[in-house]
């Protein structure tokens, strides 16, 4: 039986459309703390997860905001070199250490949080308030299903 050949319309393909939703989203937002913090994408990830979760691994941080540990392991050193993120040894495991963010990493993350929320306050007004509360409903078991998916073999 000759194979059917199904046509793929990207437009409207699911995981096309939220990476590119994705990317979108992203882009304008670091458009926001890009030039004034000098940040890239990554190293605004790594500072929300600390400044919300800290202290963390930083494999814990890759688990956070879903990115690769040599990513990751970049802009955690960039961070530290501008003294925005501090290290500690774990003392019951020395080869373990805990991130957080330094007093100057909490400065600029106070400064850019009030950025990121008015933009997504911006990007929300799309939405009445119930199909925002469906979004995120939806969202989250878009989400759940998908990692239940990429555990099973």
């Amino acid at each position: 039986m000759p194979y059917a050949l199904q046509a793929l319309e990207l437009e409207k393909f699911l995981p096309y459309r939220l990476s590119v939703l994705a990317q979108l989203v992203s882009e304008s937002l670091h458009d926001l703390y890009a030039q004034p913090y000098g940040l890239s994408v990554t190293q605004w990830r790594v500072m929300a997860a600390l400044g919300r979760f800290a202290p963390l691994t930083a494999s814990d941080v890759g688990q956070r905001i879903v990115m690769d540990k040599v990513a990751v392991s970049r802009a955690v050193a960039a961070l530290m070199k501008r003294g925005l993120v501090e290290r500690a040894t774990d003392r019951s495991d020395r080869r373990r250490a805990s991130l957080k963010l330094s007093a100057r990493g909490r400065a600029m993350h106070a400064r850019i949080v009030p950025l990121a929320l008015e933009y997504e306050a911006r990007l929300y007004k799309a939405l009445s308030p119930d199909e925002i509360r469906s979004f995120d409903a939806l969202s989250d078991r878009l989400f759940a299903h998908a990692q239940t998916l990429r555990e099973s073999p």
